[in-house]
């Protein structure tokens, strides 16, 4: 897909800046009149899951499994994953062959907690199950993490439970995703966390903490108010959040995170289905997308094509990553 004219590419600069900040944004992707008119027709398609690979029943009472991989049935957001303007920005960090292995929408609506501050390298901290798997170095298990690309399809304010993040903190893992947490639906929105609403979905991320005593330092924090259309792209192990909604009703912040991992990386190893947030999901119509490049490894299920037919054409951008 595409020629070789490099339009996204990230300079030697914006790589050293994201190498030392974990990220980098806001980037526009779309215009916000053309987001907006994009996330009315995702909108309108969302209710329908004839063609979602995760079949309803198994999706529990609390409804986060259903905002997982809707790329693979919404043309949409099948197109969404293949924008040259953030694959070939990942592509500069991460290298050439790339998969898309997950895509998540994030909504919050009024009176909805922050999320809690958080990291991820292996995505074990629900589920219990490493469901990402780099390579190890030196008989090491390596460091891991996703990038993830959080497109913000509304308006997100501090008022509506915009994201936060603490440059910097990507290199050293605060939380020890496989000692696992504990699910219980009934204390979304009941927790307060040094004066601020926060939760994780039913979890405590707290639970994960390799020191029980210690505390974000919210100094490091900032608040990334973002315009509809805008993306921002930061490692999964990059300290973050997200501020409680407290605007009104019709002001609701809608995100969508895109994640990524090259080729050489397990998606889902040795897992069936996935238990998480009260549900539990099949994997057997699961396929990452390849969204550049080659994949010469072929330790993953990819899938070439949605649920509809929507084909996914991988980039090449070997000519343009690391010359």
């Amino acid at each position: 897909m595409g020629d070789h004219t490099s339009n996204f590419r990230l300079t030697p600069e914006e790589l050293a800046t994201f190498e030392e900040q974990g990220f980098i944004g806001p980037i526009k992707v779309y215009e916000p009149e053309e987001m907006e008119r994009r996330w009315k027709e995702i909108r309108r398609a969302i209710p329908d899951r004839s063609r979602a690979i995760y079949p309803e029943d198994s999706l529990g009472a609390v409804t986060n499994l259903s905002n997982y991989d809707r790329h693979l049935d919404i043309d949409l957001l099948s197109e969404h994953i293949m924008q040259r303007a953030i694959v070939e920005r990942v592509a500069s960090i991460l290298g050439p062959d790339l998969l898309c292995w997950r895509t998540e929408f994030f909504p919050k609506y009024q009176g909805d907690e922050g999320t809690d501050w958080h990291q991820a390298a292996t995505f074990a901290h629900s589920s219990g199950s490493p469901q990402i798997q780099w390579p190890s170095e030196n008989n090491a298990p390596a460091f891991g993490g996703t990038i993830t690309a959080w497109t913000a399809f509304t308006h997100s304010t501090k008022e509506n439970g915009c994201l936060q993040l603490m440059p910097g903190t990507h290199r050293v893992m605060n939380y020890d995703e496989s000692r696992g947490m504990s699910y219980n639906p009934d204390t979304i929105n009941k927790r307060e966390k040094e004066s601020i609403k926060r939760g994780f979905f039913g979890y405590d991320y707290r639970e994960l903490q390799k020191d029980p005593d210690w505390r974000p330092d919210e100094s490091k924090a900032f608040s990334l108010v973002m315009q509809p259309g805008e993306c921002v792209i930061f490692w999964s192990t990059l300290m973050h959040g997200s501020l409680p909604h407290t605007g009104s009703r019709t002001d609701y912040r809608m995100g969508f995170a895109t994640r990524f991992v090259p080729t050489q990386v397990k998606v889902y190893p040795g897992l069936d289905d996935v238990s998480e947030y009260g549900g539990t999901i099949p994997l057997q119509n699961y396929g990452a997308v390849l969204v550049s490049g080659k994949d010469e490894y072929g330790i993953n299920k990819l899938t070439d094509r949605s649920r509809r037919g929507h084909r996914f054409s991988p980039w090449d951008f070997r000519q343009t990553v690391g010359n």
